[in-house]
Order: structure tokens, then sequence, then C-alpha cells
């Protein structure tokens, strides 16, 4: 999951972020980008010039800019915390992510102007005044590619006020953060299994599709299969089938086709390894074509779950009908 973090400066962003980079979460700042884009230029780093910096980085390229970048990086199989959100533009890229959860912190001016001060970071302002004034360029703005906390604070799914301690905060993400690091969504069977099919699919040699079927027992890969060309038979990306190197239209010279389809070797696979395919479910990316589909109803497969329509096969899924396969589809 993500966890993304908002709030004014000094109002326990970074003790939040140190809690769970504590507890496993990769961690990464919005600021640390425009902090980044300053070093490059050789620049000392002060409170005003990153606000200026940022500001001119989202009116080039875009108000999410920030938050399109640390994204392009992310993995699904990790949990992480994102500093310094700082936009709604930027909640709402990271919100394309279903696992997005975005916790604004609070305090009080006087508590937070004292953090600020003791940290010490980047010329930190010497006085309430000085510091509540430089913080006012943080909070609103007409111009997209500016800061505006203000409205990024109101698209928060959680708020949590950080007066007291760090113990007292620490206690109070103790109770918040469980439920929500719960409640995720896994994948379906289907989306499991067909998604493998997908992967299964780029190892196809074949230069004009690439296709692949997964045959499933008892929710388990028994065999995969993808098209090309016979086994010992030059790739076809190596000009081993000439109708797929003469670029035939569709549908055409397929008597001159030498590539095997994903559904055929997924079941021709299990053969030469002496798997029997009675009663399990074949997932292919592609609905099977009639030759497939008879090598399908003889195997013994009991159901078939496609991706992606097949052009002239509506013979072929008849036939898996009057045969009493199951037959669904399952777009992803």
């Amino acid at each position: 999951m993500i966890i993304g973090l908002t709030g004014k400066n000094g109002s326990g962003k970074t003790a939040v972020s140190e809690y769970l980079k504590n507890r496993g979460f990769t961690y990464f700042s919005l600021s640390d980008a425009i902090r980044a884009e300053i070093r490059t230029r050789g620049q000392d780093i002060t409170r005003d010039l990153l606000i200026n910096t940022g500001n001119e980085l989202r009116s080039r390229f875009g108000a999410g800019v920030l938050a399109e970048r640390i994204l392009s990086v992310l993995n699904d199989d990790n949990n992480y915390v994102i500093d310094s959100i700082r936009s709604p533009y930027e909640v709402d890229v990271l919100r394309r992510r279903k696992d997005f959860t975005l916790l604004a912190l609070e305090a009080d001016p006087p508590v937070r102007f004292e953090r600020s001060r003791l940290r010490g970071r980047e010329l930190a302002a010497q006085t309430i005044e000085q510091f509540l004034q430089e913080e006012a360029r943080e909070l609103s703005s007409n111009n997209p590619a500016n800061q505006q906390l203000h409205s990024t604070m109101r698209m928060a799914d959680m708020v949590v006020t950080n007066n007291g301690t760090l113990d007292e905060l620490h206690r109070r993400l103790d109770e918040l953060l469980p439920p929500i690091m719960s409640n995720f969504q896994r994948p379906t069977w289907d989306e499991y299994f067909m998604n493998i099919a997908k992967v299964v699919a780029m190892r196809s040699n074949c230069i004009k599709r690439k296709v692949a079927a997964i045959i499933v027992k008892d929710r388990r890969v028994i065999s995969t299969g993808y098209n090309g060309t016979p086994r010992g038979a030059k790739n076809c990306n190596e000009g081993g089938c000439p109708r797929c190197n003469s670029m035939a239209l569709s549908g055409t010279a397929l008597d001159e086709c030498l590539c095997c389809h994903g559904e055929e070797n997924a079941i021709t696979q299990a053969a030469y390894h002496g798997t029997a395919l009675k009663g399990t479910v074949l997932y292919t990316t592609f609905a099977p074509c009639l030759l497939c589909t008879k090598m399908i109803i003889n195997s013994g497969i009991a159901e078939v779950i496609y991706n992606q329509e097949y052009p002239l096969n509506d013979r072929a899924l008849s036939l898996l009908n009057e045969c009493g396969i199951i037959l669904r589809r399952h777009k992803v």
C-alpha cells in the first residue's frame, strides 16, 4: 500500500515517515525531487527556493509531475510512504493506485514553529511571524502549478492532530494504521490466472500475435503454452514461419502457418509430461480457434476462460457449448 503524507511545516510528517520506515515502508519524498533539481543547478537549498523550484517544475511539466515521477518507480509488492504532498493534482495522480491513502498531519502554529526552529533545516524562520509569513505562500493559490496545502489537506482520508509527544503520536498511529493496512484487495482467482497467462504470452516467438494459455487444476498451474513454431524448428521471429514472415493478410494462407497456438501447446505440453487434463480449467488470452476447441474437448478440459475475442471463431464457441464445456470471458 501507499500512505501519502501532507501537512504544514512542523506538523509531524517526518516523525510519521520514520515510524513507517521502521515498519518496513519504503520512503519517498516529493521534496527530494525538488532538492535534486536545485543541486543540479549548483544552488544552495532554502525554503523559498524549494517552493519556487517546485512551482517551476509543476508549471513546466504539469501540476502532478512530482507524483508522476515517484509513481513510475513504485512496485505493486511493497509498502510505501510518500512525504511532502502539497498539491491536489499530486493526490489525483497517486489515487490512480487503489491502495493509496492520504494522511494529513495538523498541529498548532506555536508547536510547529518550535519544531521547525529546533530542526534548523534550510534556514528555518527564527520568529513565529516570519514562520507564518513564509507558510502563507504554501496554503492556497489560483495557479495549479503552485502549492495548495489547504486544498490538499481537505482531500485527506485521515487527519491526525499532533500537538503532543512522539510517544503519543506513535500510539495514535498504532490505532489508526492496522485497519488501513489490512484493507486491501487481492486479485480474484480469474485475475490471478489470466495475468499469469498474459506473462506467459510474452515468451511467444510469433511475430503476428502473442497468445498464451495455462491449464489449472485445483487452483494450481499444471501446464503452460504460448504460440510459436514446433519444438526444434526455427523460431517464427527468426524466419521459421513462412506465413507470418510474409505478412499474410489475416485469415489467409493458414495452410502455410507453422506456428502452434497457445492452447494447442498447453495441451501437448501436458501430454509430453504425462499430465492428465480431465476436469481442468484452461485460461487463454484469446478465445480458442476451431482446431484448439476440438483438442480442448477431447483432452477432457471442463472449463475455458478467455480474455479477448478471436476472429472467425463463432463455430468454435458454439461447439464448446454443444459439448458441455463451461465457457466464460474474463477481460483484464
